[in-house]
């Protein structure tokens, strides 16, 4: 489908795309993409400018203020796992993004001079492809392994007390894949597997962070805010009878309610003090992904004036307990002297703001880290007292399956 003809002046540039325009096709390696169910934002081109989470709404400001019609570029990034100030964190504007906000809003925002001359690349399209072979043992390492993660596990229960709730533990797989990783391929492949949840992509000093995550940290869209934790998780089957059992007892499982219930009084006791009026579900519900149900709980608020910007909230929520644990110091303590890897950008927030402060974030979960023809997995599980070894190496050995599956289509 041909653009229609935009406004534009030295600085830059903006044309209105139909809706049957995939973002993924302006999406390339070095770039941004975030997206679920068509909704987001991609970027291709070379990234042209850079700033703190702290100024990026005067960035943006002075880059809309040199494109006619602006006010829809937007900053995009992820913040590591452990910057919770965003004192490392910068976010980023490529050279040409498309941006769908909503149906019948689909706009290419070209910046042209406005930052930086760059040359002209056309959108790309996925190629298709097969998927290859299995990855075999011998191309798998995991850190740690499955017996030194379950010990792991069984030594965290046995720390928990009335102080020490909750703790997230993650493990990965290193993987030889023996040919170039494709980050658009996957992108394309998690995509299909899951398009409600948020595809992405982006950029990490050593790779790609490539993922589909369920979880919605924070959206903020005018005055209105939402937010959508998940904690407690249970096997998928193809068994519909099985599969349907299997969520009835995680909907009626004490140590999951319990491993929920943590995260969403801290969501409501950070986001309250943000908002006028603020509900959420009375109880959990169920939420499926093609390999695992989650118990969630979806908050809705109305912002005070002045509203705080999206990256203000998203700092004001990250870590959650979803992905580090209650309390979070004792939590991240914990994950410090026992995880025997750095997280990096896994479990952190990946997600973009414009100059009005508006912006969707998720966080970076079921992912992997893509380096030429190497790739590291991350997959992780909240231990709460009553969690079993067993069954919490059960489900991040699933979470690893349904990647290491998508894999052979990158």
């Amino acid at each position: 489908m041909s653009p229609s003809a935009g406004a534009s002046q030295e600085g830059g540039r903006i044309e209105k795309l139909g809706d049957a325009f995939d973002l993924l096709a302006a999406y390339a390696d070095g770039g941004f993409l975030f997206e679920r169910a068509g909704v987001g934002v991609a970027a291709s081109g070379p990234i042209v400018a850079d700033a703190d989470l702290r100024d990026a709404a005067r960035m943006l400001t002075d880059i809309d203020g040199a494109i006619a019609g602006g006010g829809r570029t937007v900053a995009a990034g992820m913040i590591p796992f452990l910057d919770v100030g965003g004192t490392t964190s910068t976010l980023s504007v490529a050279s040409r993004t498309v941006r769908r906000t909503a149906p019948g809003e689909t706009v290419r925002i070209d910046a042209g001079d406005a930052v930086v001359a760059r040359p002209e690349r056309p959108f790309g399209r996925v190629a298709g492809s097969a998927p290859r072979e299995p990855f075999g043992g011998r191309q798998l390492h995991a850190i740690p392994s499955v017996e030194g993660y379950a010990a792991v596990v069984a030594e965290v229960v046995r720390r928990l007390d009335g102080g020490l709730r909750k703790v997230v533990l993650a493990r990965t797989i290193e993987v030889d894949a023996g040919r170039e990783l494709d980050a658009r391929r996957l992108a394309h492949r998690l995509r299909a597997v899951n398009p409600d949840a948020f595809t992405f992509a982006a950029p990490t000093k050593d790779g790609i962070l490539v993922g589909a995550s369920p979880e919605l940290l924070v959206s903020r869209f005018g005055r209105e805010v939402r937010s959508n934790p998940l904690a407690g998780s249970a096997a998928r089957s193809g068994d519909p009878e099985e599969d349907r059992a299997h969520a009835d007892e995680l909907l009626a499982s004490a140590k999951d309610a319990e491993e929920h219930a943590i995260v969403v009084e801290a969501i409501a006791r950070v986001l309250r003090p943000f908002c006028r009026e603020l509900t959420w579900d009375p109880a959990p519900t169920l939420l499926e992904t093609p390999n695992v149900w989650h118990l969630s709980t979806r908050f809705r608020g109305l912002l005070r004036e002045p509203s705080p910007a999206v990256v203000e909230l998203v700092q004001a929520l990250h870590p959650t307990p979803a992905v580090a644990g209650e309390p979070r110091d004792a939590a991240l303590g914990l994950i410090a002297e026992l995880e025997p890897f750095e997280r990096g950008s896994y479990a952190g927030p990946v997600g973009w703001v414009d100059a009005s402060g508006d912006g969707e974030w998720a966080i970076a979960l079921r992912c992997a880290e893509l380096r030429g023809d190497r790739a590291t997995l991350y997959a992780g599980a909240g231990i709460v007292a009553g969690s079993r070894p067993d069954a919490e190496v059960d489900e991040t050995e699933r979470k690893f399956r349904a990647f290491l599956d998508a894999l052979r289509w990158g």
